[in-house]
């Protein structure tokens, strides 16, 4: 199986790496176009900030590659959030390929960014095959993209929001899959053998 990783100036990529070697797949990190439209499957990872991750991908035309591909793509985390049509971190235009805003915590009484362990439910795609209700994944975010349309599982800090989304062949979790423990690894694994 050919897995590709999509490189740009975000961070996380270890551990991504890491998380698929105990899978026992190895996966190519790259932003040149031809190796990520090559791929069996796409991983668009990230830790970072929205406004100058959209500009470095517009930069090298991975804006427009991504949304272009037709093999499955799982975005993480920022990855999930620059999936969506717009976010207030930066006040960018983001890729659109889900039509939620991302929206900035505000909140006197919770910690933000919320950084740990919460549940997601309302499981609703095959991502999550042998996932039970209520499972804890792990999260780090200061931003969260609404509920809508294309919500495959929600989570709840201060409000619910959208833990995980798909729309045809894109799948994104906002949670890290790669630092949930076996949950995770079970997700990472249901992506791998869609």
């Amino acid at each position: 199986m050919n897995l590709a990783v999509i490189k740009y100036n975000s961070g996380n990529v270890c551990s991504i790496l890491y998380a698929l070697e105990r899978l026992g797949k190895q996966a190519k990190v790259s932003d040149v176009p031809d190796v990520i439209r090559r791929a069996d499957k796409v991983i668009f990872p990230g830790v970072g900030e929205a406004s100058t991750a959209m500009a470095y991908l517009k930069e090298r035309k991975l804006d427009k590659l991504i949304i272009s591909l037709k093999q499955p793509v799982l975005g993480i985390c920022l990855g999930q959030q620059l999936m969506c049509s717009f976010s207030e971190e930066g006040h960018v235009d983001c890729l659109g390929i889900f039509p939620q805003v991302v929206r900035k915590f505000n909140s006197q009484t919770h910690k933000i960014p919320k950084m740990g362990w919460n549940d997601i439910y309302n499981l609703k795609s095959s991502l999550f095959t042998g996932i039970n209700e209520s499972s804890y994944v792990y999260f780090v975010h200061g931003y969260y993209a609404e509920c809508g349309v294309n919500t495959i599982a929600t989570t709840n800090y201060i409000r619910p929001y959208s833990a995980a989304m798909q729309k045809e062949n894109f799948f994104a979790t906002q949670f890290h899959p790669e630092k949930s423990g076996d949950i995770g690894h079970k997700i990472l694994e249901n992506f791998i053998k869609m």
